[in-house]
C-alpha cells in the first residue's frame, strides 16, 4: 500500500509548469513553480513546518502548548495545518486588509484570528506584529514564531525548494523571480541557487508602497516609501531578518492593478488559479522582458491559490470599484453613443426592388419588417442575396414578407454588452430596443464595434 502518514508528508515536490499564453512577448522559456500543490495550497507550509519543529526541538513551547502569529493568512494556514497534527493551539494576528476567505479557512483548522489595523505603525500597539508579542508574553507556555525574523523561514526554503528549482531545471536556471513579503522564500532559494551558479540572477517583486526596492538600492529605509497598498502577501513596512539583500540582484516595483490583471490572465490564459502575489510576479517578468535572452530559463514562484481571493480580485464588482475593470458598457450608453437613432423599416406588403432601395439608399444591411407598426419578421442583405441567387427569374414587385426571416430580438435597454451577446450571431444581426422615450432603435453588429 502507498500512503503517507500525516499530511505533513506531502509537503514540497511541487510540480513545475511550462507558462504558454501569458509569456507569449517573452523571449525565453518561463516556468511556473507551482507551489498551490501543497496541502495548505501556498508556499508558506515549508516553513511553517519548519519553524514549528524547531521551536519544539529547541524546547521553545511544551507538547499542548499555543503558537502565536501575525500572519497575512498562508503561514497560519501552515502553521495551523502542523499544528493540528502535532497537538497544538493556535492564535494568529492578521490585518484587516486580508481577504474574508482567508480567515475563514484559519477558522477552520481551529485557530482563533484577531484582525487588526492595517494604516498603523508596526510599533503600534495595535498592529499585528505588536499584538502577537504581546499575546506570546501574557500566555503561559505560548510561542510566537516571527515569520519575519525566525531564519528557520528561510533556511526551509534553502533545504527544500532551492534543491528541487535546481533539479527540477536540470541546473539551467539562468532567473529566479518571486515576491517579496517575509523574504523567506526568495533568500533561502537565492543562498541554494547561487551556491550552484553564482551567475543566476534573483529578481524580487516588490509592491508601491513597500521599503524594500529604494533599501535595496540606496540602504536608505524611506518611511515616505510607506503607504497603503492592496496587493497582498508581498511588500513590507519593515526590514525583515529574513531578507538578505546581498543575493537579491534587482526588486522591480508591480502596482495592485497590473498584478490583478496578471492573475486573472494566468486563470483564463493558462488554467491556473493563483493569489495575488502570482499576478505580481507574472507582471514583473513582463515588466523585465528587455532583460531576457532566448536562452534564459526563467522560474517564477506561484506563492498561493487563487480561491482565497474569489471575493476579491477573481471578484468583477471588486475589481471594478478599484478601477482595476472598465465598467461593462450597458446597451443604453450604446443607444445614446450611436449618431444615428432613426428606426427605418419596411411593410410586410413592400417590394423586394424597394426594399432594395431603401436598404441601398440608407447604407444598411438589415431592416425590420412590420405590420402596423409591429414587428413581424426580418430581412437581410444576406438573405435578399440568396433569393436572388436561388430565384431563376427575378421579381421584383414580390413582397418582401414572401422572403423575410424571424423577427429581431427586442431586448432590454438596461441590458450589458455582455449579455447581449447572446443575442446577436451571424445569423442574427441586429436586435430592436426602445430608448427612454419609448422610441424603437435598432442596434447593429455595426453600432457595436462602434461602440468599442
Amino acid at each position: 500500500m502507498q500512503f503517507k502518514n500525516n499530511i505533513l508528508e506531502t509537503i514540497g515536490n511541487t510540480p513545475m509548469v511550462k507558462l504558454n499564453k501569458t509569456v507569449s512577448s517573452v523571449p525565453c522559456l518561463v516556468l511556473g513553480k507551482i507551489e498551490t500543490f501543497n496541502p495548505g495550497h501556498s508556499t508558506k507550509d515549508r516553513m511553517a513546518l519548519k519553524m514549528v519543529e524547531d521551536a519544539i526541538l529547541e524546547g521553545k513551547i511544551q507538547e499542548g502548548g499555543t503558537f502565536i502569529e501575525c500572519t497575512s493568512g498562508n503561514t497560519g494556514m501552515g502553521i495551523a495545518i502542523a499544528a493540528a497534527v502535532k497537538g497544538y493551539r493556535c492564535i494568529f494576528t492578521t490585518s484587516d486588509k486580508q481577504s474574508k476567505e482567508k480567515i475563514d479557512l484559519l477558522k477552520a483548522l481551529g485557530a482563533e484570528v484577531i484582525v487588526c489595523p492595517t494604516n498603523v505603525e508596526p510599533d503600534d500597539p495595535r498592529s499585528y506584529y505588536s499584538v502577537a508579542e504581546r499575546l506570546s508574553k501574557e500566555i503561559p507556555n505560548s510561542c510566537w514564531l516571527n515569520q519575519y525574523d525566525n531564519l528557520s523561514n528561510r533556511q526551509a526554503h534553502y533545504e527544500s525548494t532551492g534543491p528541487e528549482i535546481w533539479e527540477q531545471t536540470d541546473g539551467k536556471i539562468t532567473h529566479f523571480v518571486v515576491g517579496v513579503g517575509t523574504g523567506g522564500t526568495i533568500s533561502g532559494v537565492a543562498k541554494y541557487l547561487k551556491e550552484k551558479n553564482p551567475d543566476i540572477k534573483i529578481w524580487g517583486i516588490d509592491t508601491y508602497g513597500s521599503v524594500f526596492k529604494k533599501y535595496h538600492e540606496t540602504g536608505v529605509f524611506d518611511k515616505n516609501e510607506i503607504y497603503p497598498y492592496i496587493t497582498e502577501g508581498i511588500g513590507e513596512d519593515i526590514l525583515p531578518k529574513n531578507v538578505d539583500f546581498s543575493l537579491i540582484d534587482h526588486f522591480e516595483k508591480v502596482t495592485d492593478k497590473d498584478a490583478a490583471l496578471a492573475a486573472r490572465k494566468l486563470a483564463r490564459e493558462e488554467g491556473i488559479l493563483l493569489g495575488y502575489s502570482a499576478g505580481s510576479a507574472l507582471a514583473g517578468v513582463l515588466q523585465l522582458k528587455d532583460e531576457l535572452k532566448p536562452d534564459d530559463v526563467v522560474v517564477i514562484l506561484f506563492h498561493d491559490h487563487g480561491s482565497r481571493y474569489v471575493g476579491k480580485l477573481y471578484n468583477d464588482d471588486w475589481m471594478k470599484e478599484r478601477g482595476f475593470l472598465e465598467p461593462e458598457l450597458s446597451l443604453a450608453q450604446l443607444v445614446e453613443k450611436k449618431k444615428d437613432k432613426k428606426f427605418i423599416g419596411v411593410d410586410v406588403t413592400q417590394s423586394i426592388k424597394s426594399t432594395l432601395h431603401i436598404m441601398k439608399e440608407h447604407d444598411i444591411s438589415q431592416l425590420p419588417v412590420l405590420r402596423n407598426e409591429t414587428l413581424v419578421g426580418s430581412i437581410t442583405e444576406n438573405k435578399l442575396l440568396e433569393h436572388l441567387l436561388e430565384s431563376p427569374l427575378y421579381n421584383g414587385d414580390k413582397e418582401i414578407g414572401s422572403i423575410m426571416g424571424d423577427p429581431f430580438p427586442m431586448v432590454s435597454l438596461d441590458l450589458s454588452l455582455k449579455d447581449l451577446n447572446k443575442y446577436i450571431s451571424r445569423t442574427n444581426p441586429a436586435v430592436i430596443t426602445s430608448d427612454r422615450s419609448g422610441n424603437k432603435v435598432i442596434i447593429t453588429n455595426y453600432d457595436i464595434i462602434q461602440a468599442l
